[in-house]
């Protein structure tokens, strides 16, 4: 009973702030900014302002799915953020650069979030494979079962711990730099990058509130299998 209302709670997290990202995202659309910029040449601007000249801005697909790949050094930006003028998309489109400027100045989160990836990536897949392990094919114990579990879950938590400072470090810096180069002017386009980018980071505190409650559980399984 417990697992499912933990279950419920993270999905109710996860579509609330979905939900608010969407409803703010589409409000701020509507601000125009006056410099006139799209969301890739706001994303050029700021790179050439700071140095970075190996980075490639290239247009993605879907809605929101822009992102900053460190390795590649490639930042991917949505069609309607790669085309759009609006405060909202000027905002996303800074908000990866600030990713940028992390890569660049080695900032540390960052960088132990990138260290991290493959062990998350390993951990997410553990999560599904096991119980069936467990379960259907008796290949384990119920009682290893829940120590991987735990230990995945216990990684899956720390990747979206030390995301927090990464994606709020981010969005502080599009904020600064986007006055700083005059691409946005205070007042209601600078309150609707902050209202947008705030929305943003929600989404990031629900993902860690989730796994920390999933970390959780299968520790309480653990302590109290221990105790019998």
């Amino acid at each position: 009973m417990l697992w499912f209302l933990i279950i419920g709670v993270t999905f109710l997290l996860s579509l609330g702030a979905s939900g608010y990202l969407k409803s703010v995202y589409a409000r701020t659309s509507q601000v125009p900014v006056a410099s006139g910029l799209t969301g890739a040449q706001t994303a050029a601007r700021i790179l050439q302002a700071a140095g970075i000249t190996d980075v490639e801005i290239v247009e993605g697909q879907g809605f929101l799915g822009d992102h900053y790949d460190p390795v590649a050094k490639r930042l991917v930006l949505s069609p309607d953020n790669y085309e759009g003028t609006s405060a909202a998309q000027v905002g996303v489109a800074a908000h990866e650069c600030g990713h940028a400027l992390q890569h660049q100045q080695h900032y540390a989160p960052l960088q132990i979030r990138m260290s991290a990836v493959y062990a998350t990536n390993f951990a997410s897949t553990a999560v599904f494979w096991v119980p069936m392990a467990a379960v259907f094919f008796h290949l384990i114990s119920t009682y290893v079962a829940i120590w991987i579990i735990a230990l995945c879950f216990g990684v899956i938590m720390f990747f979206n711990l030390i995301t927090l400072p990464v994606e709020f470090d981010a969005s502080r810096r599009a904020k600064i730099v986007l006055q700083q180069l005059g691409i946005v002017r205070p007042g209601p386009e600078a309150d609707a990058v902050n209202a947008t980018l705030n929305a943003a980071g929600l989404t990031y505190v629900a993902a860690f509130i989730g796994s920390l409650l999933q970390f959780l559980y299968y520790l309480m399984l653990l302590m109290g299998r221990s105790r019998n």
